[in-house]
């Protein structure tokens, strides 16, 4: 794997540079894992959007379920599948690959067999469902993550990474869009949309698992540097959670504050999560590349200070007379996907680059779950803070992710740990080279 210094985009062997500022489709594709696995993710992302949005709408339309009821079964499985984190990033870190990926896939596979045998009114089953599919929602964007950095190095899979992210937002959106058609048929439509779903994970299995991309867990020789010790990014980690919460602004945030306080019609949130995909899908990778000049420490701290600014937009925009807040909040909207754009692009980027070989696995599957903890809570921190007006909210999210991103900014990328060693590793290799001479 290249060794790329993450403050100047240098990789420390050779001294070329590995800033990429533009890619041919093919060479992305490549990057990407190849054509086969860029068609399970495709394919792989529809089928999530099909039922994943709707999920709570089948425990209560199809299984008889309450709405409380069925959103606490779904938060425990959630919050119970980041268990799994640790066992998958050492099952990476052994050199599984495509494997762990696949098998990411049929976990959910299980899910929606169990979801669809759940007998109404059975909360257990629906849970435990919830449960498998929070396993596989959990595991694979490290395994992803994971498989991209066996296949390119540098600024080229950091474009790969944002590639993999803009594609499975275009799934998502597609596969939510035709579900919402479909929803007019009630509990057998969302029947037979967990059945496509089932299927359309199994066949995304199929062709991850034909992939057959492994990695070589080799230990690396002492003298060349790489025995430094995991990264701790503690404070990358804690930040991490506090950045994550961009991610449900769009879904949960905006469409509260919209309805309950501005009193807008809901159309308003349905065109703006729409504009929030579409500005994913297409400028996750050109604002990648545009990024690629400078550090992946400083463009993940810039992110965090744009959406702090787009915060404090939306707290502006909702003290507006009647009629302008939402197109105001709207407006706003746009700044905060940028900032998700530039956050999710950064992010992932640099915790790989960041992290030995060796122990890639075990750090991405960390740096996962900081994200799942703080997707799990975010929705229950922004609809306790939204009731006490949009200064706790917005005032509340901006402090939180400008403290976040000066924590991230001011963050040593290597810290005492990785000096000692480096320090041993120099010391090593002089003692083998005067052992090697003998004496004089």
């Amino acid at each position: 794997m290249a060794h790329t210094d993450t403050r100047t985009g240098t990789d420390t062997r050779t001294g070329t540079r590995t800033r990429t500022r533009t890619i041919r489709p093919r060479a992305l594709v490549r990057a990407s894992g190849g054509p086969r696995y860029a068609v399970a993710l495709a394919v792989d992302a529809l089928g999530t959007g099909l039922l994943r949005p709707f999920l709570l709408l089948y425990g209560v339309l199809v299984l008889r379920l309450s709405a409380p009821v069925t959103g606490i079964a779904m938060t425990v499985g959630v919050v119970v599948g980041l268990a799994c984190m640790p066992a998958v990033g050492s099952w990476l870190d052994r050199g599984a690959r495509s494997t762990v990926v696949a098998a990411s896939m049929l976990v959910r596979v299980a899910g929606v067999a169990l979801l669809l045998a759940t007998p109404a009114g059975h909360v257990w089953l629906f849970a435990a469902s919830a449960l498998f599919l929070g396993i596989g929602n959990q595991a694979w964007p490290a395994a992803h993550a994971a498989l991209v950095a066996t296949v390119a190095h540098g600024r080229e899979r950091d474009v790969a990474l944002a590639a993999g992210r803009a594609l499975r937002n275009a799934g998502l959106g597609v596969g939510a869009l035709l579900a919402t058609v479909c929803l007019a048929g009630g509990a057998t439509a969302l029947q037979a949309l967990a059945a496509v779903t089932g299927l359309a994970y199994l066949t995304a299995a199929v062709l991850v698992w034909s992939v057959r991309l492994r990695a070589r867990p080799a230990a690396v020789p002492a003298e060349s540097g790489d025995d430094k010790p995991a990264p701790r990014m503690r404070a990358l980690l804690a930040a991490n959670v506090v950045y994550v919460f961009c991610l449900n602004v769009p879904e949960i945030a905006l469409p509260l504050v919209l309805v309950t306080q501005l009193h807008a019609s809901p159309v308003w949130s349905a065109a703006i999560f729409v504009a929030n995909t579409v500005l994913v899908v297409t400028l996750q990778v050109p604002v990648t590349l545009l990024m690629s000049r400078f550090s992946r420490r400083t463009v993940l701290a810039l992110g965090g200070v744009v959406l702090a600014a787009s915060y404090l937009g939306f707290l502006a925009a909702t003290s507006l007379v009647p009629g302008w807040g939402a197109p105001a909040v709207a407006a706003v909207s746009v700044v905060c996907t940028l900032g998700e754009i530039i956050y999710a692009g950064s992010a992932t980027a640099l915790v790989t680059a960041l992290a030995p070989a060796r122990v890639l696995g075990r750090t991405l599957a960390r740096f996962e779950l900081s994200s799942g903890f703080g997707l799990a809570v975010s929705p229950a921190v922004i609809t306790a803070l939204a009731p006490h007006g949009p200064a706790a909210l917005w005032g509340g999210l901006a402090a939180a992710t400008l403290v976040s991103a000066s924590a991230v900014a001011t963050e040593k990328s290597g810290g005492t740990g990785g000096a000692r060693a480096q320090r041993r590793s120099r010391r090593i290799h002089l003692a083998r080279r005067c052992s090697a001479h003998g004496p004089q």
